[in-house]
């Protein structure tokens, strides 16, 4: 991959996004992605990237996750994120944390703990002990726009100058869910899954439906023989049986972008180290030069 260089793309959410909405997220991908970029550009690991990307979009309070992420049915915020190592396949997630503002910097640091998963209390204590502070999230959606429904995540997959796979995800879920409820965001082989022999996807929508038909595990399977973007347009289709809504993004080992979606909008950056500026978009033909270049 060295000779290749590097790629990098994040998902703000697969949703209905209202017309007002949309160059905010075009914005906020892009400038995540442009961040990640300048520090792949400059030597850093995927796994530096994909987290520095999903941090910042967990600041940006357009997005459900971190900041501004939507409350459970009793007010409270509870966010699921995870990361993976595509070199080592280690898993770091958390589900149902309250108080931490960027849940992202505690599934990095579960990369290197023995739990794969932390939930609720358990997790937050482990974020405090290692020096995450604590934070309350605005909670900016206790009234959602309904016409820009909040049952998005944000994603970013990420590949090196050394061929080094990366993914990370973070969700506020659903607006108004059941405390304690945990989508498909931190579960690996439904939400996201990374691996170097591979590459790496990213997923957001419907997190039942999307657990049920195991969708990223079915991305990676594609992978190991194809494109990404015949991986992601091939393993869509899955949801069929269940019904539900997913935007799918993906890099495979050579670096090659994938994308497709069947809800109205998906939120969308990605840049590689031979194009000049990140493309984003929330509409379908704004990626055709994305995925076809």
């Amino acid at each position: 991959m060295t000779e290749r260089g590097w790629s990098i793309i994040v998902h703000g959410g697969a949703r209905t996004i209202s017309e007002h909405r949309q160059q905010a997220n075009r914005s906020g991908c892009g400038a995540a992605v442009a961040a990640a970029a300048d520090a792949l550009a400059g030597g850093a690991s995927a796994l530096n990237a994909a987290e520095l990307a999903v941090r910042l979009l967990e600041d940006d309070p357009t997005f459900n996750a971190g900041t501004g992420a939507v409350s459970t049915r009793t007010g409270e915020v509870e966010l699921d994120a995870a990361m993976m190592d595509g070199s080592s396949l280690a898993v770091g997630a958390v589900a149902a944390i309250r108080d931490i503002r960027n849940p992202v910097m505690v599934a990095r640091l579960l990369l290197e703990a023995d739990p794969v998963l932390l939930v609720g209390d358990g997790a937050r204590a482990f974020a405090l002990e290692h020096g995450i502070e604590s934070g309350t999230p605005m909670g900016v959606r206790l009234m959602p726009d309904p016409t820009d429904p909040s049952h998005d995540t944000v994603g970013c997959v990420a590949i090196d100058g050394e061929g080094r796979v990366a993914v990370a995800t973070s969700t506020g879920g659903l607006t108004g869910q059941m405390p304690g409820r945990v989508g498909d965001a931190p579960i690996p082989g439904c939400g996201f899954y990374a691996d170097d022999h591979a590459g790496g996807v990213a997923i957001s929508g419907d997190g039942e439906s999307i657990m049920r038909v195991l969708l990223a595990g079915r991305v990676v399977e594609q992978l190991y023989r194809h494109p990404a973007q015949t991986a992601v347009v091939s393993a869509l289709p899955a949801l069929q049986r269940v019904g539900g809504e997913a935007g799918i993004i993906a890099i495979d080992r050579s670096g090659r972008f994938g994308v497709t979606h069947n809800s109205d909008h998906f939120a969308v950056a990605a840049i590689n180290s031979r194009m000049p500026r990140p493309i984003a978009g929330v509409h379908r033909d704004e990626f055709e030069d994305l995925i076809n270049g």
